[in-house]
C-alpha cells in the first residue's frame, strides 16, 4: 500500500455512516475506495453531484461524468445532479458533515494554505475557500513534509491563506493530529514510527496526551 493510500484509508475511518462528505483533489479522491459498502455515505462534488461513487476503471469512462477535479467517476443508486448555484448553496448552508482537503501548509491554529505557491501557475482557488469555511468539519490529508523534507505543519503559514482557523484534524502518513484550543494534540501515530520522529518533522509544537497516542 502506498503512503497516499495509507493516509486515505485512515481518513476514511473518520466518516460516520450516513454522512455527507466532500473529497478534494489529490489524496482525498482515494478515500472513497476505503469506505465500507454499508456506510450509506453521500459524496458531494462541487460541480453538481450528490451520491458520487468510485473512480472509473480504465476503459469504463463516461465522458460526461466527472468530478470537480476532472476525474472520471461513477454514480451510486439515487445520485442527483444540480447546477453550481445549488451545489455551493449546499456548501454555504453547512450541509456537509466533513470536507477532506489537501494542503501545502497548515498552522498550529488551523489556518490553511493550499491553493497557490507564489510564482507558480495555479488554476485558481476553486471551491477550497468555501469548503474550508463552511463544512461542519474540515480534515486535511497530506504528507507530513514536502518532497524536500521540510515540515508542512507550521507555527504560522508562510504561503497565502485559503482560510483562517478552519482545520479540525490533520492526517498524514505519520500521525493523526487534532487542532484544539490547547494546541495541536497528537491523537495517533503510525505503527512504524514513534513520537520523537513525528515531533522532529513537525515545526509546530505538539501536545502529547495522557495516555499517549495510539497506533494506526
Amino acid at each position: 500500500m502506498s503512503y497516499k493510500e495509507k493516509i486515505a484509508r485512515r481518513a476514511a475511518a473518520e466518516v460516520q455512516p450516513g454522512a455527507i462528505i466532500n473529497l478534494g483533489i489529490g489524496i482525498p479522491t482515494l478515500i472513497a475506495d476505503f469506505l465500507p459498502d454499508d456506510a450509506s455515505v453521500l459524496i458531494h462534488s462541487e460541480n453538481g453531484i450528490l451520491g458520487m461513487g468510485l473512480r472509473c476503471r480504465r476503459g469504463m469512462e463516461d465522458r460526461n461524468l466527472i468530478d470537480a477535479g476532472g476525474n472520471y467517476v461513477t454514480l451510486n443508486t439515487g445520485a442527483s445532479f444540480f447546477d453550481s448555484a445549488l451545489s455551493f448553496a449546499l456548501v454555504r448552508g453547512g450541509r456537509l458533515d466533513i470536507a477532506f482537503i489537501g494542503t501545502l501548509e497548515v498552522s498550529h491554529t488551523g489556518d490553511l494554505a493550499n491553493w497557490i505557491i507564489p510564482g507558480k501557475y495555479s488554476p485558481g482557488i476553486g471551491g477550497g475557500m468555501e469548503l474550508a469555511q463552511k463544512a461542519r468539519r474540515l480534515v486535511v490529508t497530506t504528507t507530513h513534509t514536502t518532497r524536500s523534507g521540510k515540515p508542512k505543519i507550521l507555527e504560522q503559514c508562510r504561503l497565502p491563506l485559503t482560510a483562517r482557523g478552519c482545520v479540525n484534524t490533520i492526517i498524514t502518513e505519520l500521525a493523526v493530529i487534532d487542532v484544539t484550543t490547547d494546541g495541536l494534540v497528537l491523537r495517533e501515530i503510525a505503527a512504524e514510527t514513534d513520537i520523537d520522529t513525528v515531533m522532529e518533522r513537525t515545526e509546530a509544537r505538539l501536545v502529547i496526551p495522557s495516555p499517549p497516542p495510539i497506533h494506526f
